[in-house]
Formats: C-alpha cells, sequence, structure tokens
C-alpha cells in the first residue's frame, strides 16, 4: 500500500527513523505540507498520516483511495471523523505516549519559577558573578516548595503523575476531576474545584479542553485564589482566559505563571502573556522528549500494522 506522511517533522526532525512504517507499504515523507497541497500529496495513497494537517470531508471527497487515517497525536480534532466514518474509514490515534515526559515538563516549569535558574546563569555569564562584592546573588525570590499544597485540575495519567513527583518535594497533593480512584487517592485529596482554588498554592492543569473547562483559569476563578498563587498550564492553551491571567500577573494577584500551551499557535504577538510579568513561555515542547516521540513513533506504527491484519486498534471513529 501507499503510504504518505503530510507532516512528519514535529514528531521527527531526524533523530528517530520511519523504518516501522517502511515496512508495512511504499513511504512517502513530507516534513510540512500547505493547504493547497494536501490533495495533490495524497494523490493516490491509501493510508494517510497527519499530525496538523487538517483533512477535511471536502478532502475525503476528493481523495477515494483512502483506506486509513492515522493521526500523529493524541488529539484529532483536524481530521473530519465523521465523514471518515460515512466512508467507511477508520481514523486512530494515540492515546498515551507522553505521561512521564509532561509530568516531568509541569513541575520543571514549576522549578524553574521557584529559582529562575535560567536567569541567573545568564547573569553569571554576563560577568555579574564575578563582580560582585559578595560570595553569591540573587535577582528573584527563592521558593522553597516543602509544606507548600499544589492542586491539580484534572487527574488522569498525567495528573497522577506530576502528582506523585509533587509529593516527593513534600507538597501537599489535591486533586479536582470527575472521576476519582483509590490510585488517586493514594497520592492526592479529591476535593472540589472551589477548595482546590482556595487551598493551593500552586496550580496546574491536567484536564482536557471541553466546553465546561475552556477558560476555567479566568478573573472569577483567579478571585477565588490565594493571593501569590502560581499557575502552570502544560495541557491545552484556551483552558485559560489569558488576558485575565495577565492582568492578574501584572497586578500581582498571581505571582507568577508557566505555560507551555497558549489559545494560539504558534505565539501570535498580541498574546498579552509575552508582556505580563513574572511569566515562563515554552513551544510546546512537553511532550517532546526523544523517549516520548519514539513511544509516540511506535504505536502509530503498530495501529496500521493491526489495520493492515485486520484487528484495528485506537480507532476513535468506530
Amino acid at each position: 500500500m501507499k503510504i504518505v506522511v503530510l507532516d512528519g517533522y514535529t514528531l521527527n526532525p531526524g533523530d528517530l527513523s520511519w523504518e516501522g512504517f517502511e515496512k508495512l507499504g511504499q513511504l512517502t515523507l513530507h516534513d510540512f505540507t500547505p493547504a493547497d497541497k494536501i490533495v495533490e500529496r495524497i494523490g493516490d495513497a491509501e493510508i494517510v498520516i497527519t499530525n496538523k494537517t487538517p483533512l477535511t470531508g471536502e478532502t475525503l471527497a476528493v481523495c477515494p483511495n483512502i483506506k486509513y487515517i492515522g493521526a500523529l497525536a493524541t488529539g484529532y480534532n483536524v481530521i473530519d471523523v465523521e465523514a471518515a466514518k460515512e466512508k467507511g474509514i477508520p481514523v486512530t490515534n494515540i492515546p498515551t505516549y507522553g505521561t512521564d515526559a509532561v509530568a516531568q515538563f509541569a513541575i520543571a516549569l514549576l522549578l524553574e519559577i521557584c529559582h529562575n535558574i535560567g536567569a541567573h546563569s545568564a547573569a553569571v555569564y554576563e560577568g555579574r558573578w564575578e563582580s560582585s562584592r559578595d560570595f553569591c546573588f540573587w535577582d528573584h525570590p527563592l521558593i522553597e516548595l516543602s509544606g507548600k499544597t499544589i492542586g491539580l485540575i484534572g487527574f488522569g495519567r498525567i495528573g497522577q503523575a506530576t502528582g506523585k513527583i509533587a509529593k516527593a518535594f513534600g507538597l501537599k497533593v489535591l486533586a479536582c476531576d470527575s472521576y476519582s480512584s483509590d490510585e488517586g487517592r493514594e497520592i492526592a485529596e479529591y476535593v472540589t474545584l472551589d477548595e482546590l482554588l482556595a487551598q493551593s498554592d500552586i496550580i496546574s492543569l491536567h484536564c482536557p479542553l471541553l466546553p465546561s473547562t475552556e477558560g476555567i483559569i479566568n478573573k472569577d476563578s483567579i478571585a477565588k485564589m490565594k493571593d501569590g498563587v502560581l499557575i502552570i498550564n502544560t495541557s491545552r492553551g484556551p483552558l485559560v482566559d489569558e488576558k485575565d491571567l495577565a492582568d492578574a500577573l501584572n497586578s500581582g494577584e498571581v505571582a507568577a505563571a508557566a505555560v507551555d500551551v497558549v489559545s494560539v499557535e504558534p505565539i501570535i504577538s498580541e498574546n498579552p502573556l509575552l508582556k505580563a510579568k513574572n511569566c515562563f513561555i515554552t513551544p510546546h515542547i512537553a511532550w517532546a522528549s526523544i523517549e516520548s516521540r519514539g513511544r509516540l513513533m511506535d504505536i502509530a506504527a503498530e495501529n496500521l500494522k493491526s489495520f493492515l491484519a485486520g484487528k484495528p486498534i485506537n480507532v476513535v471513529n468506530s
């Protein structure tokens, strides 16, 4: 079968192998596909693999050879799954691959807030330690985590993995989620959202983006938090009303925030967080450790292999 990968560069900029796909068919790789080239590049391929390149109902209508669509991600909102279902095309995703990577990154963001390691290292290279009168200096308050409370909004795989690390730092862990489990109760105390907002020194987001969670961090929820709270978001950008968070950072109501995701990606220059005080922003890389990407690649190839064997797995539109 002919296999086309429309946008493989983000997953594999050259440090992984596509061998798993090469064994399954005639593979054509594209680093990136602009909108006006999607149909042309799909051509007569039966297998289409995409990360963020959209596959609309209109595209599927003019590419009749497609028999399978694989998403190189957990999210598949760029694919018209209903149109694919109507045409009998299974769509698969990668349900879990980056749990440990994202949990580690969430804590890394928290530690950066607490110590401003990057800024202090840069200051040393600028010669400021060399010219210092004293044996040490710091430009930002240094924060100790032990004894503080972290609230995790969303307590699935990633939330629980984050909670385990936080607990090891001596943090009290609170969790708010639609579902509770005995495993979760070993890590955290389940509380209501209002209780979490009121009691937490640190709030970290690990929930999916749903109508009920969009803008869950806003001026009203921030008003229920402790003054000087720290906020971490490694989940989805639209969970946060960015103007409200920027206003709270600039007023000091929120002491600091660290986000790996924003509402529009790549970030646009008008994003209010870019001009907010004490805001750390990284370019959506929490998922992107080489180990995590390797797992994603392996699962994506296994999804296709299972489909070709007549036993499809991880189908989102069955």
